[in-house]
């Protein structure tokens, strides 16, 4: 089996699909890897690093995908790498194609085994390769969002922690899965007055029972998001349904009502976002203002941390992919029923129920 491992083009990003210790497993388990030059140069890892666990450096982007059974990346392929995908090939990265209706047509086109990170199951009904990310833009979020609020940006000034005597900075968290849970949590170390929705009352419990009452946990429903929102410095949008379009959960009507020089940072944009005033931005162009709010969507936050992130996802992704190149691609998916429930695209054909109903495949 040949493995490539293609640098990535989208905006600012940082991270690597293959760490030099990966690349080591992967070869000395009979796979011959392609790893671009410079792939892992901006997660810190050298392309001698690569050619001392085994692979072979390339130059040639084209050559990666041309030449590779499996395609091993961490975003999703971009419409300047569609002509670069070979018939048949299998690719494994985050796909994310409920928001994407276009790299869609293109797999289904050209009969790509698509296996999304975002949909890889674990024995307990988990989502182990979604995880890492979604622990690290949570809490990043909380980062961003006080960076955001300072004055100088356009923000309202409103320092999270506060000092004796003033109020603290109020975190409105919609969604306590993972990213919302580690929001959670960085924003009551920094000291905000912090308080968190969902509609799962068993996370809500967990929290409350974390935080011992310094975290302020309510139901989901409109009128305590109209409510809190109203009353929100920094507003995570941490809403997500596995694979499918983000809902809408928080109205343009609601952000209206925001106090000027607040900050939304929707975490859920990779699947659309949650927040119905919401766009994808970029790293080179991270906010815009809308309603007198500062919005920051950035699909692939992580990368801020493109180390971390790498270290974060690769060792996620590790026993998946030592998976693949001891059995094949074929007998892995037929062996383990987790890995299999990445699959999102197979022969021309959306599989994964989710993603063909939010592209209207049903």
């Amino acid at each position: 089996m040949t493995i490539g491992v293609p640098k990535e083009i989208k905006i600012g990003e940082t991270r690597v699909s293959m760490t030099p210790s990966l690349c080591r497993r992967c070869v000395s388990l009979g796979a011959r890897v392609l790893i671009q030059k410079s792939a892992g140069v901006t997660a810190g890892f050298t392309d001698s690093e690569y050619r001392a666990a085994g692979a072979t450096v390339v130059g040639d982007a084209a050559k990666v995908w041309r030449s590779a059974d499996l395609i091993l990346k961490v975003k999703e392929p971009l419409p300047a790498e569609y002509d670069l995908l070979q018939q048949g090939q299998a690719i494994f990265t985050y796909l994310h194609l409920a928001a994407g209706p276009e790299l869609a047509k293109v797999l289904l086109k050209k009969n790509i085994l698509g296996i999304a990170y975002e949909t890889v199951e674990g024995s307990d009904g988990s989502f182990p390769l979604l995880k890492p990310m979604s622990q690290i833009a949570g809490r990043l979020s909380i980062q961003i969002g006080a960076y955001f609020l300072q004055s100088q940006h356009g923000g309202s000034g409103v320092l999270l922690g506060g000092i004796p005597g003033t109020m603290p900075g109020h975190v409105v968290v919609v969604g306590a899965g993972n990213s919302g849970a580690h929001a959670v949590q960085m924003a009551a170390g920094m000291g905000a007055r912090v308080t968190v929705l969902d509609l799962d009352t068993r996370k809500l419990e967990a929290l409350d029972t974390e935080y011992r009452g310094r975290v302020v946990t309510l139901m989901s429903n409109p009128a305590n998001i109209e409510a809190e929102v109203a009353d929100a410095d920094l507003l995570i949008g941490a809403v997500l349904i596995p694979a499918a379009k983000a809902p809408t959960v928080v109205t343009g009507k609601t952000v209206a009502r925001m106090r000027p020089g607040s900050v939304i940072v929707d975490i859920a944009i990779d699947q659309g976002g949650c927040i119905e005033s919401i766009r994808p931005t970029s790293h080179q162009n991270p906010v815009y203002n809308q309603h007198g709010v500062i919005h920051y969507a950035v699909p692939n936050m992580p990368a801020l941390v493109g180390r971390t992130s790498t270290l974060g996802l690769t060792q996620a992704t590790e026993p998946y992919v030592a998976m693949i190149v001891r059995k094949g691609v074929e007998r892995a998916l037929a062996e383990h029923q987790g890995l299999s429930r990445g699959v999102n695209t197979e022969g021309g054909k959306i599989t994964y129920p989710a993603v063909a109903k939010a592209l209207g495949h049903v």
